[in-house]
């Protein structure tokens, strides 16, 4: 007995705090450690390299995107030929136009794609939307008249975000100048038959 009161009574003294109250916090104090640090990694696997599971994308656990297809390159097209890369067709890319310039967007599908926030925008060219920081189907065209300095600059920092963000894959031509590069390319042909 002696042992154990002396324990006691040298617990009471240096803490000011019943044998009781000191185990009880002790005790607490355990736990709230041992609960933080198993937040964090441990020491032995600090600098260890993730494990990568035998199904594609998972690393540790974690699902992860497949890596970004290499944009294709479009070239100059039409508006109407833009539309056919809406994100309706998985295996085509989302594109969009601002300022007559092309970008693959396909990147942000989630946002472009279909049921995306800005899917509206997906095989269109959308400077005014942008500039009015708009969505009504009726500003989603490249018309940049009538806007004020305050609105194009809005539209450059959207321009500069896709520039950022978004490979450039086109150039958006108005329809007559493809019909007539057509016509002069079937031109060609046929004095060259002849």
């Amino acid at each position: 007995m002696g042992f154990y009161t002396t324990i006691t009574d040298e617990i009471t003294f240096y803490t000011g705090l019943s044998p009781t109250a000191f185990f009880t916090i002790a005790f607490l104090t355990l736990i709230v450690y041992r609960t933080v640090s198993s937040m964090f990694v441990s020491p032995e696997d600090f600098n260890k390299p993730p494990v990568v599971s035998a199904r594609f994308g998972s690393v540790s656990g974690f699902d992860i995107a497949e890596p970004p297809k290499k944009p294709v390159q479009v070239g100059e097209i039409t508006e109407k030929e833009l539309r056919l890369y809406n994100g309706s067709d998985s295996s085509k890319p989302i594109l969009i136009s601002v300022k007559g310039q092309i970008y693959d967007v396909s990147e942000g599908r989630n946002f472009y794609g279909p049921g995306g926030s800005y899917t509206m925008f997906a095989g269109k060219e959308c400077s005014r939307a942008l500039a009015l920081l708009s969505f009504k189907p009726q500003d989603i065209n490249g018309n940049l008249e009538g806007l004020d300095e305050s609105e194009l600059a809005i539209l450059e920092d959207w321009e500069y975000k896709f520039i950022d963000k978004y490979p450039k894959v086109g150039q958006l031509v108005p329809e007559q100048r493809t019909q007539q590069i057509e016509h002069s390319q079937e031109d060609n042909l046929n004095s060259n038959n002849e």
